[in-house]
């Protein structure tokens, strides 16, 4: 007599990855994280504008401080994504990056798929992240960077069109989410503690 499949399994089997990750499973990433009691583990995506154009914003979120970096691109490619990395860490320098950046956790879009692109120092030999890939299907696994989106998509609705969009207008809205008082911060902002975060990091 056959078996009878779940039809949930058998829905999810017809529903396939767009691309098996090459890089380290979150599975693999140090359970220390998982508390939020470490600094410099950070989460990324991208938020997408109007359908049929190109500008889009990459998002990072630190896991402890909820601390948000945005970045506007001019597309949602791998070389984008690694191009816009390279110019936060030239801004930040080398060694002060890797310490802020320990690892960052990203979904399985192809536009991380040049795993290897992010992780590599742009300023040195050295590599200056671990990158760790979710689940596919499994957006909770980086939480924190899908509840900054609701944020950014305050400003910025489903469809809107980032080709007017400045690095100057993204600014302001990455200074706003991260001066905004949190509840679960006692009503200090990211920044507040950010900052703290750094100064412990980079005391003499």
């Amino acid at each position: 007599m056959p078996v009878k499949r779940n039809k949930d399994k058998q829905k999810y089997d017809r529903v396939k990855p767009s691309r098996v990750p090459k890089g380290k499973s979150v599975e693999k990433r140090p359970e220390e994280i998982e508390t939020r009691e470490t600094f410099g583990n950070w989460e990324m995506d991208c938020v997408e504008g109007k359908k049929g154009t190109k500008k889009t914003l990459l998002v990072l979120t630190e896991r402890k401080t909820r601390r948000e970096i945005i970045r506007l691109m001019k597309d949602k490619t791998a070389a984008s994504v690694v191009k816009a990395l390279d110019g936060i860490e030239s801004e930040m320098g080398a060694e002060r990056f890797s310490l802020i950046f320990k690892t960052i956790t990203v979904d399985n879009g192809t536009e991380f798929s040049d795993y290897e692109g992010i992780e590599r120092s742009s300023l040195g030999e050295s590599k200056r992240t671990e990158i760790y890939f979710c689940h596919p299907y499994s957006s909770y696994e980086r939480g924190s960077n899908e509840n900054q989106n609701k944020m950014v998509r305050r400003h910025y609705p489903k469809g809107y069109d980032f080709t007017s969009v400045t690095p100057a207008d993204i600014r302001k809205l990455e200074n706003w989410i991260n001066d905004y008082p949190r509840g679960i911060f006692d009503y200090y902002s990211s920044s507040d503690l950010y900052e703290a975060c750094l100064n412990s990091l980079f005391a003499a």
